[in-house]
């Protein structure tokens, strides 16, 4: 199997992005290679202290992290593209159009693969055909840490329902 490249986006790149990125590397999929962005990135940033640490208790590293501001090149590179939100997504795709049938929220792909998709390809056709409730995840910045929690605890659910579906 060839290695599939994971691209999740999110608004700073320093909280749920990074989150899902080290939580997907956490399941140790091999050939799974993942790497975040923020539309607006606080380029350079480490992952915000709270994010990091919640993600230290669910037992992903949030070491050696350097936040990335969001650019057409990276769309290219990947072979699926998970935003946090729908908002994100369509700046991706007014960024790089042509990362339209590899571009989807988090949440929309995690229902797709519930409903049967197992490839990006499929993940693309099943869109139009099944449709899935709009669900953002929510940005934590300014939030407690239980506000944390709850977004890492959305971002893990949907990340476990995708990569035990999709065929990677």
């Amino acid at each position: 199997m060839l290695p599939v490249r994971i691209l999740f986006v999110c608004t700073g790149n320093i909280c749920r992005s990074p989150t899902a990125e080290r939580l997907a590397d956490a399941h140790a999929i091999s050939g799974l290679h993942t790497e975040s962005a923020g539309i607006h990135a606080v380029v350079g940033h480490p992952i915000e202290t709270t994010a990091a640490a919640v993600l230290e208790s669910m037992g992903a590293d949030s070491k050696n992290f350097s936040a990335r501001r969001f650019v057409p090149a990276m769309a290219k590179d990947a072979d699926l593209i998970l935003t946090m939100t729908l908002e994100q997504r369509a700046s991706v795709l007014s960024q790089a159009p042509m990362a339209l049938r590899k571009t989807f929220t988090l949440t929309e792909a995690a229902s797709l693969v519930e409903s049967g998709a197992r490839t990006v390809p499929e993940l693309s056709a099943a869109r139009p055909r099944i449709r899935v409730p709009a669900a953002d995840i929510l940005d934590p910045i300014g939030g407690d840490a239980e506000v944390f929690k709850a977004t890492a605890n959305a971002i893990a659910g949907s990340l476990s329902t995708l990569l035990s579906g999709l065929a990677i």
